[in-house]
C-alpha cells in the first residue's frame, strides 16, 4: 500500500525529501521489520520506541512514524511525525487492512467484571440464530466457528484489524469486541468504527496501571464520549457509574438493571445450582447461567441484541438456550459435592460469587474458597480479597495465583492482613502451591459443599518468574475431586 494511502485522516509533518513509497507491512517491534516496512517508534510506559529506530533501519525498514525526529535523517529512509504514535498505529492498521469494521458491525463492551461473559453471550446467540459472528474477547478470538488465541483481553491495532479483515472477507456481519482500560488507554482500539458500547459495571481493579479509581473511571468513560451519533450507548443504571459513562455521549443512550428505573429491567425467580429461572420485560425463562451477577450479563446481552434488531418474539426463547462461559462460575458435580470454578480476581466479583454460592447452599453445605491474587499487579486489593473470602466462607486456602515476579509468600500474607476479625482469620488456612491447595480442599470438604476456586478461570497456566507453566483449575479440580 502507499504510505500517503496509510497516513489517511492523519495529521502528520515529512521529512524534506519525502517519498510516497510502496509499504509492504508495519511494525512496532524493530526487530521484526523488513525491507520496505513501516515501523512505528511507540513511547511505552517503561521503554521508548524511538531508541529503535536506527535497529529497524538496518533491518531495512523504509519508513518511520516518530513523535520527535532523530538527530540523524537518512535520505534513503521516510521519516514522519505525528503528535501520537499509539493513536497513529491504531489508524495505520486500520487503513492497511481496508477499514475492516466500516464492514461490519463492531460492539465493544467495557467495565470491570462481565466483559468476557457479554460479548461471549452476544457471539453464541447470533452465531447459534445463523447468523455469521465474530469474537474478540480474553478467552479467545472466534471467526465463525474458527477459534485462535487470545494475548491480550484487547489485542495490539494490527492484530484487532487483521482478525476483522478475516471475518470481513469470510462473510461475518457482526463481532463483539471486549474493550479493556489498558486498551482504551494505549490507544490500541483507535480509528476502528462501532456501532454501539456496552458498559457493564465498575469496581477496583489495575490501579497498579491507573493509579487512581478516578483515572481508570474516566479512561472507561472516554470509549463512551468517542462514541459517533449514530451508535448507540447501553449502561447499568444500577451502578453508581453506569449514568457517568452516558454524560458526554452523543449517541443514542439505553439502560438496564433490577433495581432502577431502567429501560431493560430482571429479576430472579428462582435459583439452582444447574440454572435460574428469571424474568426480563415481563417474561420469564431458565437460563444455564448460575450466579445472581449473571443477570445483569443476560440483560445487557438481551438490551444489546434488542438495540441491533434482533426479533423481540425470538429473543428470549434463544437466550434460555446460551451456555455458561468457560472458567465463569462454571461447576463440576463430583462425588463429594460442587466445585465451582470463576475468573473472580477483583474484590467485588469475588464478593458477587460468594453471595450467590451462599444464596444457593442448604445450611448444611459449607463453602470452602480457594483464592489467591495476581503479582505485579494492582497490591491494594489483596487484603480486600482475604477480608471478603474469609468473610463469605467457612474454610478459607490462600495460594498462589501468577505470582509472576513477587514472592508468593509475601502475596498471601498480604492478603491475610486484610482479615481483622479474630474468628475469620481462624478458618484460614495458607499453602503456595496451588495444585496442593486444591489437593487440601477436597481433603477438608464433607459430601454436600461447595469448593470455590476462584482467581484464574479459564487460564490453562501460571506465570512464574517470567515463565508460563502449565496449569489449568478446571482439569485437575476434576482429576483431585473424582
Amino acid at each position: 500500500m502507499l504510505l500517503e494511502k496509510l497516513l489517511d485522516t492523519i495529521d502528520y509533518q515529512t521529512s524534506p525529501e519525502f517519498q510516497n513509497i510502496e509499504i509492504n507491512n508495519i511494525k512496532f517491534d524493530s526487530k521484526k521489520c523488513q525491507q520496505n516496512d513501516l515501523f512505528v517508534a511507540i513511547q511505552g510506559s517503561t521503554v521508548d520506541g524511538h531508541k529503535f529506530i536506527p535497529h529497524a533501519i538496518s533491518r531495512k525498514a523504509s519508513a518511520i512514524i516518530c513523535q520527535q525526529w532523530p538527530k540523524k535523517l537518512l535520505s534513503q529512509v521516510q521519516y514522519i511525525k505525528v503528535s501520537c504514535t499509539k493513536e497513529a498505529l491504531g489508524i495505520l492498521a486500520h487503513n492497511f487492512y481496508g477499514k475492516p469494521s466500516r464492514e461490519l458491525d463492531l460492539v465493544g463492551i467495557t467495565g470491570t467484571n462481565g466483559k468476557t461473559t457479554v460479548s461471549n453471550l452476544l457471539y453464541q446467540l447470533y452465531q447459534s440464530s445463523g447468523q455469521k459472528s465474530g469474537l474478540i474477547s480474553t478467552i479467545d478470538i472466534r471467526n465463525q466457528d474458527q477459534v485462535f488465541k487470545a494475548t491480550l483481553t484487547t489485542p495490539n491495532p494490527l492484530e484487532i484489524n487483521y482478525h476483522l479483515r478475516k471475518m470481513v472477507d469470510s462473510g461475518v456481519q457482526q463481532c463483539f469486541m471486549e474493550v479493556s482500560s489498558h486498551g482504551i488507554q494505549q490507544k490500541r482500539i483507535k480509528g476502528l468504527n462501532f456501532i454501539g458500547g456496552v458498559f457493564t459495571n465498575l469496581s477496583q481493579d489495575h490501579l497498579d496501571y491507573h493509579r487512581t479509581y478516578q483515572n481508570y473511571r474516566d479512561t472507561k468513560k472516554s470509549f463512551f464520549d468517542a462514541l459517533a451519533s449514530t451508535s448507540f450507548a447501553i449502561t447499568n443504571q444500577d451502578d453508581k457509574n453506569g449514568y457517568f459513562m452516558l454524560q458526554n455521549t452523543t449517541s443514542n443512550s439505553h439502560t438496564y438493571g433490577v433495581y432502577s428505573n431502567a429501560d431493560y429491567k430482571g429479576k430472579i425467580l428462582e435459583r439452582r445450582l444447574d440454572g435460574y429461572l428469571i424474568e426480563i420485560d415481563g417474561v420469564d425463562f431458565w437460563t444455564h447461567l448460575g450466579g445472581d451477577f449473571n443477570l445483569y450479563n443476560l440483560l445487557a446481552t438481551y438490551a444489546t441484541a434488542l438495540t441491533m434488531g434482533y426479533p423481540r418474539e425470538k429473543l428470549h426463547q434463544d437466550l434460555s438456550k446460551l451456555q455458561a462461559i468457560e472458567g465463569r462460575f462454571q461447576c463440576i458435580k463430583t462425588s463429594n459435592g460442587i466445585v465451582i470454578i470463576d475468573y473472580a480476581h477483583t474484590p467485588n466479583a469475588l464478593k458477587n460469587v460468594l453471595n450467590s454460592i451462599n444464596q444457593l447452599r442448604t445450611p448444611q453445605q459449607k463453602v470452602i474458597t480457594v483464592i489467591g491474587c495476581g503479582g505485579n499487579r494492582d497490591s491494594s486489593k489483596r487484603p480486600l480479597m482475604g477480608k471478603i473470602a474469609a468473610k463469605n466462607s467457612h474454610q478459607v486456602i490462600v495460594t498462589s495465583d501468577n505470582p509472576r515476579n513477587e514472592s508468593p509468600q509475601l502475596i498471601m500474607e498480604q492478603m491475610i492482613q486484610g482479615i481483622k476479625c479474630q474468628k475469620d482469620k481462624s478458618k484460614v488456612l495458607t499453602e503456595s502451591d496451588r495444585r496442593l491447595a486444591i489437593i487440601k480442599a477436597n481433603q477438608l470438604a464433607t459430601v454436600g459443599d461447595i469448593v470455590l476456586i476462584a482467581g484464574k478461570g479459564h487460564e490453562k497456566f501460571q506465570e512464574i518468574n517470567q515463565k508460563q507453566i502449565p496449569f489449568d483449575d478446571v482439569a485437575i479440580a476434576q482429576e483431585v475431586f473424582q
